[in-house]
Order: C-alpha cells, then sequence, then structure tokens
C-alpha cells in the first residue's frame, strides 16, 4: 500500500510589514516540509488566527501596533498555546524583550537582517526552516507568568544553615563547599528564572549556570536574574575564585570550567559536539573538583549534553537532578541524562529549587573535615 504524501508543518506567520510577510512566506513555502496557514498583522490578528488556524508553529515579530509580539505570545501561551518562534530586529542585540519572550514560553529566536531587505532576509532562510520544523515538535506547556520564587518546603531547623558567609562547608570540607551546576537549552531562560528564584539567600553553594544562549544575551539574562534572585547574580569572569552564596552564569561565547584551585576558567574555544557554552565541560570539571560536594541538574532542552556530564559527577559522589517530561518544553537533555542511569531524582520543575536545597545542606554536613 502506497504511502500518502507526508503532511506539511502549518505556519502562522505574524508580522506588521506586508513586505515581511511576503519574504517569509516565499522562504517558508520553498520548504517542501512547510507551508503558510496564515499571516495576522498585529498581536491581536495573531491571538485569534491561533485560536481558530491551530497552526503547528507561529513566527512572531516583536513591535507590532494594537498588541505588540510579547502580549500575544502571554495570550496564546495562557488560553491555546502553540510553538512560537520569535522573527524580530529585537533579537538581534539580546534586549530584555527578546528574552521576555523566551520567558513567556517562546521556543526560539531568529534575528532579522539590521536592514530588513530581501535579500538579507534570505540569508537567514536555513536558520528560520530549521528552528520552525524544530519547534514544530515540541508539546508546548502554558507558561506565561513571570517567575515567582515556588513555595518551598522547610528545611529542617537541625539542617538550617544562618548565612552563606559563615556556610560549614568550609571549616567542614577542607575549604570546599558544594558547587551547583545547573544546564539548559531550548525553553531553558524560563526554566532556569523558576529555580534560581526559588533558590533561599542562605544556600552554602556556589552555582553555575551553562545556557545554550548567544553571547548577546547572557548579560541582559544576568540583569533579569538578579532582580529575581535572592542569590547573588554575576556573568562568570575568568580567574575569579568561586565563592558560596553566588550564581554564576557562564557567557554565550565561552566555556566554563573549575580549575583545580576552585577558579573559573572561562575558553573562547570552538563547540564541543555542537554546543557552545557545553555542560559537559563544566560538569567534569566541577566533579573532579568538588566530588561528593557536586550537585548537577538537567533542565528543558534539546540535545545530549550535560548526558557525558552526569556520569562524571555520579562516579565520583555527587548527585544528579533531571526535570521531568511533564514540566520539560523538550524533554531532549533530561531524557539522555536518565537514560545514563546516573540520575538521583527526576522531579517537576517546582520541586526542583527545594531538592537542590536538601542536597546542599546535606552534603556540606556529612562531608568530613579534610575531604578534598
Amino acid at each position: 500500500m502506497s504511502k500518502g504524501p507526508e503532511k506539511k508543518i502549518r505556519v502562522l506567520v505574524v508580522d506588521d510589514s506586508a513586505f515581511m510577510c511576503k519574504v517569509l512566506q516565499e522562504i517558508i513555502n520553498s520548504d517542501p516540509q512547510l507551508e503558510v496557514a496564515g499571516q495576522a498583522r498585529d498581536g491581536r490578528e495573531a491571538v485569534a488566527l491561533a485560536e481558530s488556524l491551530r497552526p503547528d508553529v507561529i513566527t512572531m515579530d516583536i513591535n507590532m501596533p494594537h498588541v505588540d509580539g510579547l502580549q500575544a505570545t502571554d495570550q496564546i501561551m495562557s488560553s491555546h498555546p502553540r510553538p512560537i518562534v520569535i522573527v524580530s530586529s529585537e533579537t538581534r542585540e539580546g534586549t530584555s524583550s527578546a528574552l521576555r519572550a523566551l520567558e513567556l514560553g517562546a521556543i526560539d529566536f531568529v534575528p532579522k537582517p539590521s536592514n530588513g531587505i530581501d535579500l538579507d532576509m534570505r540569508s537567514v532562510r536555513d536558520e528560520l526552516t530549521r528552528k520552525l520544523k524544530m519547534a514544530a515538535k515540541v508539546r508546548v506547556v502554558r507558561t506565561a507568568t513571570r517567575a515567582k520564587a515556588p513555595a518551598r518546603a522547610p528545611v529542617p531547623v537541625s539542617a538550617s544553615i544562618t548565612s552563606a558567609a559563615s556556610t560549614p562547608a568550609v571549616s567542614q570540607s577542607g575549604g570546599k563547599f558544594p558547587i551547583v551546576v545547573i544546564a539548559a537549552s531550548t525553553g531553558g531562560p524560563a526554566a532556569v528564572m523558576r529555580v534560581v528564584a526559588g533558590l533561599p539567600k542562605d544556600l552554602p553553594a556556589a552555582v553555575l549556570l551553562v545556557l545554550h544562549m548567544p553571547a548577546t544575551f547572557t548579560k541582559q539574562f544576568t540583569m533579569q536574574l538578579a532582580e529575581i534572585s535572592q542569590l547573588q547574580v554575576k556573568e562568570a569572569e575568568s580567574g575569579e575564585s568561586l565563592q558560596a552564596g553566588m550564581v554564576y552564569l557562564c557567557p554565550g561565547s565561552h566555556h566554563m570550567r573549575v580549575s583545580v584551585t576552585g577558579k573559573i576558567m572561562l575558553d573562547p574555544g570552538m563547540r564541543i559536539e555542537g554546543y557552545l557554552p557545553c555542560a559537559n565541560a563544566a560538569l567534569e570539571t566541577v566533579a573532579a573538583y568538588a566530588r561528593s560536594l557536586a550537585v548537577a541538574v538537567v533542565l528543558t532542552g534539546m540535545g545530549n549534553d550535560a548526558a557525558k556530564g552526569v556520569k562524571v559527577v555520579k562516579a565520583g559522589g555527587g548527585y544528579v537532578i533531571a526535570q521531568d517530561e511533564a514540566s520539560s518544553v523538550i524533554f531532549g537533555m533530561p531524557a539522555e541524562a536518565i537514560k545514563t542511569g546516573a540520575v538521583d531524582e527526576v522531579l517537576d520543575l517546582d520541586e526542583i529549587s527545594a531538592a537542590i536545597e536538601r542536597r546542599v545542606v546535606k552534603s556540606s554536613r556529612l562531608v568530613p573535615v579534610g575531604a578534598q
């Protein structure tokens, strides 16, 4: 029995420029796996067509009249969620509005060329069609609220820590304290914000964040994290010594490692197994330095980055947490980590902050004096 033609991915194009709509339509329809299902000229129309047409994926501009792309993304992800790829000049410079779109549930972004002319737009054809196909496979999650600290189960009084400055990890582990590495990719900005927002101000650990995020975005994302975090947040700098009570975001242009003396090393090298930054690089060196004080957390993302690293963390006596499928935008990275057999807990996103705290408190109390 002959197979029928493969069903095409239906795309709703949202842009207030008639010219840009035409260019996007030509690019999308030229791909045999894609077709334009409809066009919207502002966010209000986009919300209505997202409901009536039920497209497989949406391209969304940000700057539009009446209802802008952020408001439209918020409404769509709250009521009739569909995978959204931001296609806007706002994404080129790593602005807060582009990050806000990702936080609201957009899957990915493609920057418009600086002058927006037809020829330049066609230069992003491959990136656009690739990301539309990827986004169409994602099981979207209703997520349209700015990250807030989730309610945390109280840590037993006997295990409580009074301040990061007097963390017992320093005196009980020969100067070392727990190091948490959080890795994420697609859907990562919103997930990381929720986890970081839930960490207590007296967490006696250093937290390293490795996200597959363009270099232009990490500085802005650092500022957004600082607004909602009870811990101090900074973009990591090469050569600085890790401190408990700090969150360090790896710059998108570098790999981050930890030296044998507990200092951050940044390497502006090539991609490792397709990733820049690469979570495996951070996890393997943290495991070597912190051993049983290492905590690996793998959040939503496409691909298998962190899978090698969690095995090294586990082999060194560390602890591994993975986000569950139900709360992941895309279950690639957590699923690959789970397959290794190294994962200790698989949790809903809103349970991960408390799990990190429990492990950090437990490990910093149990490590014997002078342990390396």
